[in-house]
């Protein structure tokens, strides 16, 4: 019975393994079907990025020839360009060395009736621009002095609100340090308070216990009623006192 019990425990180490052996070779197994789907999908992906690239290529090469086509046609166009500033040139040359020649048209402007005309039209038309000019002139320097007027009017306003500020804060100042000073005088006044209710409860007992002991009439009749003498609020209250001095304050 020993022998086969054993022969059981031997056995049980193997079967162990081989379950230990076929999980690791189930588990491998799994990791090489992820790696084959890993690989088709990269695959797969490898493909769409070469057709990317060849259409970027494709498109850059069409790109680079219409730069190439507006490169030239820009250069063109400045060519163009600079050769009509060189025409421009030589007809300003040109004007520049007419000057002999305008003072002798200038002469002949006298003979020229129907061309005078004209040259009077444009010389009102001119004059009533100059004119026009000159109201919009006058605008603009009663503008200026409007704008000038506006800046003193905003610094006066800007010193007032500044004065008034400096005024709010001084006051505000005081206020605090009269709160600080009403708030310490009324905690006087309350420990003044607590001193005196004890004076008066000392005294009570005292006149009780003189009463106590001589019973006679040799001590007044207020001695019997305590009340009489220091019943009432005899002091005012230093929370009233100090809301009426803020409510002055303000």
């Amino acid at each position: 019975m020993a022998g086969r019990d054993l022969r059981q425990l031997h056995r049980l180490p193997v079967l162990t393994n081989t379950t230990a052996l076929e999980d690791r070779i189930g588990l491998q197994h799994r990791e090489i079907q992820a790696l084959l789907v890993d690989n088709q999908r990269l695959a797969a992906t490898h493909v769409a990025l070469k057709q990317d690239l060849a259409a970027a290529q494709h498109d850059l090469r069409r790109l680079s020839v219409v730069a190439g086509q507006a490169k030239a046609e820009r250069d063109a166009e400045v060519r163009e360009v600079y050769e009509r500033s060189l025409k421009l040139d030589a007809e300003v040359r040109t004007i520049d060395s007419m000057g002999a020649e305008l003072a002798r048209t200038r002469a002949d402007i006298q003979e020229l009736g129907s061309v005078r005309k004209e040259l009077v039209a444009e010389l009102q038309s001119i004059e009533g621009e100059v004119a026009k000019t000159r109201s919009e002139s006058k605008r603009v320097v009663d503008i200026k002095a409007d704008i000038e007027t506006f800046q003193q009017e905003i610094k006066k306003g800007r010193v007032a609100i500044e004065n008034e500020t400096k005024t709010r804060a001084k006051n505000l100042e005081h206020r605090r340090g009269m709160e600080k000073t009403m708030a310490a005088l009324a905690r006087e006044i309350e420990k003044l308070h607590g001193e005196l209710a004890n004076a008066e409860k000392r005294a009570r007992a005292a006149v009780a216990a003189a009463a106590a002991a001589n019973p006679g009439p040799g001590y007044p009749a207020t001695y019997g009623d305590p009340e009489m003498v220091y019943g009432g609020n005899a002091y005012p209250d230093p929370y009233g006192m100090l809301h009426q001095v803020l409510d002055g304050l303000e």
